[in-house]
């Protein structure tokens, strides 16, 4: 079986891209590796981190790897917080400061659409691929619901009455951006496999 490394350490999205890749892979984490390290985020992109951590990984332990960066995108804040979702609060931000923050941000502002974006770098065999994924929404004006983590608590889907944070994970997991972009490497995985084996 492939075997891949999701280089991250965050343990809600290792959840997330496990249930979504199923059986298709052998996925290991950085815990199963052993590496506490902080890897570097400091590209002005999403895909410019993704690529970062996934090489970071790939040159380390010589292993095929993908990591991902998500942003969240809002219009009337001309698409911060952007690649600066995980961080926005500040330095030492948790997730409730990030929202705090953005809620103070929008105050006053009728626009709250908004879209969350991912993109998904992969590292095969010494090459590189991309995956995106996207959803729109908008920023609800009070946090709704305890599931999820980030930003879900504020971000409403389109064509849904509930957040993300509302949402059963299954369902979240159909609709989400990274469920986008996991699902689009999942089936380049799958054909990825079939051609090994011809």
């Amino acid at each position: 079986m492939l075997k891949v490394v999701f280089a991250s350490h965050n343990k809600h999205k290792k959840q997330e891209v496990a249930d979504i890749l199923g059986n298709s892979v052998e996925l290991i984490d950085l815990e199963d590796l052993n590496c506490s390290e902080d890897i570097p985020e400091t590209q002005d992109s999403l895909q410019g981190n993704a690529l970062q951590k996934a090489r970071f990984v790939y040159e380390k332990y010589g292993l095929n790897c993908f990591a991902d960066d998500t942003g969240l995108e809002v219009e009337a804040l001309n698409g911060a917080p952007g690649v600066h979702s995980a961080r926005y609060g500040g330095p030492a931000c948790n997730f409730e400061d990030n929202m705090d923050k953005l809620l103070l941000e929008l105050q006053g502002k009728e626009n709250r659409r908004a879209r969350f974006r991912t993109v998904v770098a992969l590292l095969l065999d010494g090459r590189e691929y991309f995956f995106e994924g996207r959803v729109e929404g908008e920023i609800l004006r009070q946090k709704a619901g305890n599931k999820g983590f980030g930003y879900d608590p504020l971000f409403r889907p389109e064509g849904y009455e509930l957040s993300f944070a509302q949402l059963d994970p299954e369902q979240k997991n159909r609709i989400s951006h990274r469920a986008e972009a996991v699902q689009k490497m999942a089936r380049f995985l799958e054909t990825y496999k079939r051609n090994l084996q011809k």
